[in-house]
């Protein structure tokens, strides 16, 4: 596959990864229709596409951030991969933790946001800010940009690990495991470890399959992919594992963009629109934009079951729309800003 149509089918997996993102955020049932019946039958529906279908996007964007990490990477390239990142991935994640934070103890303290955002009166120190940036606490999205630096810190050992096949695999068997017998380790998570070392090791032994142009046997094996990882959701092991569910979970969630991307083939996708390329911008700004609009519609429309599902489906319309524009008057008017909030992208 020519660069171009690789990079283009990144930023199309991307978008589509950004707007499942916003669905798994959405919800909103209980918020409109209170704690009845028919509140719980929308969830279920909401629920089902958002922490099923909607989250096959948390592996998808670790593969893809791994994959093109180790694109190419030796270890005389560390230095120059882990600057990157620091613009890239580190300054945006302290600069939009900061601002949430703000955002949130300035609202806290306007009469109808206060109400809206329902957490009382937010101190303003330098304890609550470090626990803003360090702990992500008004910004929980940004959990997976916190799981992503602490992965890019463990590269090297990751790299020396899956440089070599057997030893990958037996990684990449061995956290498997580890998930499927409960395991866990401070402050990372197994599933985006696993995620991730996959990533690493299609970057370095997969590049012709990964980057392949077309292949009806590809295509193929996506195919059974997808199916295996239809399968995987609803296996149900002999016996009783403490970490069984979660491994058929990550299992499926792992299969679902490894086949999506094998299926999809890269050359006959149209080229990308500029707005579908602010992905991480998109990502930074959702959060606040849905709770904004769920909050606000609960106080201000009718709760019926229509305007919830409706509302639901139509989110991640306004969740480009606001970053779009936001996007646009930052770039024209205030490129340093943008620059930095978007990690020079």
């Amino acid at each position: 596959m020519e660069e171009k149509y690789f990079r283009n089918k990144v930023i199309w997996f991307t978008f589509l990864y950004s707007i499942l993102v916003i669905w798994v955020h959405s919800y909103n049932a209980v918020l409109f229709l209170g704690k009845t019946g028919m509140a719980y039958r929308v969830d279920m529906l909401e629920r089902f596409w958002g922490d099923t279908v909607a989250q096959i996007a948390v592996p998808g964007f670790f593969l893809i951030s791994s994959y093109l990490f180790f694109r190419g990477f030796t270890m005389e390239k560390l230095w120059v991969k882990w600057n990157s990142r620091i613009r890239s991935i580190l300054v945006p994640y302290i600069m939009w933790n900061l601002l949430y934070y703000l955002g949130y103890v300035i609202g806290s303290r306007i009469p109808f946001l206060s109400r809206v955002i329902g957490k009382g009166r937010i101190p303003f120190n330098f304890q609550e800010a470090a626990q803003a940036v360090l702990h992500y606490s008004y910004n929980y999205v940004f959990w997976y940009l916190n799981q992503l630096i602490l992965l890019v810190l463990l590269a090297p050992v990751i790299y020396m690990a899956v440089r070599k096949k057997g030893i990958g695999r037996l990684l990449l068997v061995g956290i498997l495991a580890a998930i499927y017998m409960g395991g866990a380790l401070p402050f990372l998570n197994l599933d985006a470890l696993l995620y991730y070392s996959f990533g690493a090791y299609a970057a370095i032994h997969g590049k012709d399959i990964t980057e392949k142009s077309f292949s009806r046997k590809q295509i193929a094996a996506g195919a059974v992919l997808f199916l295996a990882a239809c399968l995987a959701k609803n296996i149900d092991i002999p016996g009783n594992v403490k970490g069984e569910i979660a491994a058929s979970t990550v299992c499926f969630r792992f299969l679902m963009p490894v086949s999506l991307w094998l299926m999809v083939p890269g050359r006959y996708l149209k080229e990308a629109n500029d707005w579908m390329k602010q992905n991480f911008f998109l990502y930074a700004t959702h959060f606040s934009v849905v709770r904004l609009i769920n909050k606000t519609g609960a106080l201000l429309l009718p709760p019926i079951p229509a305007v919830t599902i409706g509302l639901y489906i139509i989110m991640p319309v306004f969740c480009i729309l606001v970053s779009c524009t936001t996007s646009f008057f930052l770039r024209k008017f205030l490129p340093p800003v943008w620059c930095l909030f978007n990690g020079g992208r």
